[in-house]
């Protein structure tokens, strides 16, 4: 056990990430989550890396960017990964997760490696000394993000996201949902909830017409694209939401043999199917409106509300301006930030930034170069993006092939993730030999069987 103890704050994903990377490399780690003595207004279960928008990871296919960065997670030893594959449940070519299992899995996991300290509590200002991962996340307090904002010097950014309501299953009417999977690809994983066009239309029409929760007059939306309010998308255009979240392309009612005019997907949030997250319904609507206007669904005339949908304050560093690429803070190189607070988006994005923070961190501490993953992976596309974007015009992005450099000569566009994929595994292993030397060997997890 190495003598020297980091202060990682933030008991989310990116933080019990970071925690895992260095405890197995025999660091000591003060790990500080302000749960159970104080949850911000979207978290609820008292444990540690608690999922709040959605029980998904997102698609599971190597030729998926986000799917990628799942696989190279895995061989980098990620205890979130492990958790994940240990406790899915069936979601088509999704991998989603039962939440309470995932967070258990690894509280366990990280409860029996002997330099952890769980420290409860919140933590209003920065360490002033040793070292310290700040993964506070997206919904930070605001006493830290005070601190925060006096620490870096500049304006704090910050945009809103809106959550799904979670359904109760047995409230679903059976006999108008279908089960099925988008285009018969794996099992039968969604619920669909099939619309025609007069009643996808006075759905719309009433839609677009919901009373919502009123923000502070001072405060301005900023929504991230990739997670917009249904209603905001709603109300772009009549035929919106029939090419987004309500795409019915490739999904045949099997009671009339026809694709429907529009579909509401239901996902399970649980292997038992006793909850279900409405897919793409993220909102901030009033919880009165929620619940006329779902019901207005084909199924959901009764359903029950496990979770409203609501939104939330996602609060982040401009990255470009303030982190170099190995997530040290420019000013104070002794600071490291992680997850979705280092400019990144998403569940996964978030963890593989804990996950390299703590790699650092442990480089740091004994005094060896710390290494950046190349940018033809999905880690080094990610820090790529937060590290050398145009500050100005900087927004959280979620990983894509995109952010990648390109690959060279002309390739079918149906090819092209495989290529990705292949090239961004050999890079990883060419940069995992580059590091082995400068990190103590690790036992890999062993999972149990799902």
């Amino acid at each position: 056990m190495q003598d020297t103890p980091v202060t990682i704050i933030g008991g989310g994903l990116a933080g019990c990430e970071a925690a895992w990377q260095l405890l197995r490399r025999g660091r000591r780690v003060r790990l500080c989550e302000m749960k159970p003595d104080r949850f911000s207004p979207a978290h609820k279960s008292p444990h540690l890396a608690e999922l709040v928008c959605s029980n998904s990871l997102r698609s599971a296919s190597l030729e998926n960017a986000v799917g990628l960065l799942k696989e190279e997670m895995r061989r980098m030893d990620s205890l979130l990964m492990a958790a994940a594959d240990a406790t899915a449940v069936p979601a088509g070519k999704a991998l989603a997760v039962d939440r309470n299992a995932f967070s258990l899995f690894i509280e366990e996991q990280l409860a029996a490696e002997p330099g952890l300290e769980l420290i409860s509590g919140e933590v209003t200002e920065i360490p002033a000394e040793g070292i310290a991962i700040i993964a506070s996340g997206p919904l930070t307090s605001d006493a830290l993000a005070r601190a925060i904002a006096v620490l870096t010097g500049s304006e704090y950014l910050y945009f809103y996201d809106a959550i799904s309501p979670i359904i109760e299953g047995e409230s679903i009417d059976p006999g108008r949902v279908f089960a099925a999977s988008r285009y018969g690809h794996g099992e039968a994983d969604y619920l669909n909830c099939p619309m025609d066009r007069e009643t996808y239309e006075a759905f719309w029409t009433e839609l677009t017409k919901a009373e919502e929760v009123p923000l502070h007059t001072f405060e301005e939306i900023k929504c991230f694209e990739g997670c917009l309010p249904i209603e905001v998308i709603g109300r772009r255009g009549i035929d919106t939401l029939v090419y987004g979240p309500m795409k019915p392309v490739g999904l045949i009612d099997p009671r009339t043999g026809d694709q429907p005019h529009a579909v509401v997907q239901l996902r399970r949030e649980d292997r038992a199917g006793i909850l279900y997250n409405i897919v793409g319904f993220q909102t901030k609507m009033t919880w009165p409106e929620q619940r006329r206007l779902f019901r207005m669904i084909p199924g959901l005339e009764k359903v029950e509300f496990a979770r409203y949908g609501s939104i939330h304050r996602n609060t982040f560093l401009n990255a470009p301006a303030l982190l170099t690429n190995t997530l040290q803070l420019r000013s104070d190189p002794r600071l490291f930030f992680a997850g979705q607070i280092s400019g990144v988006e998403g569940y996964v994005e978030s963890t593989a930034m804990g996950l390299l923070a703590g790699l650092n961190v442990d480089s740091f501490l004994t005094g060896r170069e710390m290494i950046p993953p190349p940018p033809e992976t999905a880690f080094g596309a990610l820090i790529g993006h937060i590290t050398n974007t145009e500050a100005k015009t900087f927004q959280p992005m979620n990983v894509t092939f995109g952010l990648f450099p390109p690959l060279p000569g002309r390739i079918r566009k149906k090819e092209r993730g495989a290529h990705y994929a292949r090239r961004s595994l050999e890079a990883l292993a060419s940069w995992q030999q580059r590091i082995a030397a400068r990190h103590a060997p690790i036992q890999s997890i062993n999972v149990p069987n799902s």
